[in-house]
């Protein structure tokens, strides 16, 4: 987290965790962003999220509704995940902050797929006014064409959790954004 600092976020997302540990997990995490200014936003649990003092939930399409969502937590940025723009357009209307939308490239977590691509991205940019977080595949060569199309930021996993140095992946990835936005 030292790395992103007040630039960036955490997002705890795993389905292989118990509540129990989710949680402390979010504590921890908690701790961290306090003292970096980092964004901690906790996967699908508005109970973990608002608990644990993180700074915004991301719900998916299994998690709550949004409204339900902002009627137990009105003031906690709330990110909704969106496939195609007219789920884009709903979580606007449903009063999402922003939209999180891939897989863009290949990935690991989507054997067999090539990514729906750029384009893909353009669309959800085009369809609703909320900031949109491009995932997927994405490395730090990538930044720069994502952000000229009206990505608002992009979110890493194994670019990242994967590299022999995560703290120098981090970076590289700020860098590209910083060159793009002129920074």
């Amino acid at each position: 987290m030292a790395a992103l600092g007040a630039r960036g976020a955490v997002h705890l997302r795993s389905a292989l965790l118990t509540t129990a540990r989710r949680y402390e997990l979010a504590l921890t995490l908690r701790d961290q962003q306090e003292r970096t200014g980092c964004w901690l936003v906790v996967n699908d649990r508005v109970d973990i999220a608002l608990a644990s003092g993180a700074r915004a939930v991301q719900l998916t399409s299994r998690s709550l509704a949004i409204s339900d969502a902002r009627a137990l937590a009105p003031a906690l940025p709330i990110g909704a995940s969106a496939h195609t723009p007219d789920e884009a357009r709903a979580a606007a209307a449903a009063g999402a902050d922003w939209i999180v939308a891939g897989h863009l490239f290949a990935t690991a977590s989507h054997p067999g797929t090539s990514g729906r691509g750029v384009g893909f991205i353009e669309e959800m940019v085009a369809a609703t006014a909320l900031p949109c977080i491009a995932i997927g595949g994405i490395r730090p060569e990538h930044v720069a064409r994502l952000r000229a199309v009206g990505v608002y930021g992009v979110a890493a996993i194994s670019g990242i959790w994967g590299a022999d140095d995560a703290d120098r992946a981090a970076r590289e990835y700020l860098s590209a954004y910083d060159e793009q936005r002129g920074s």
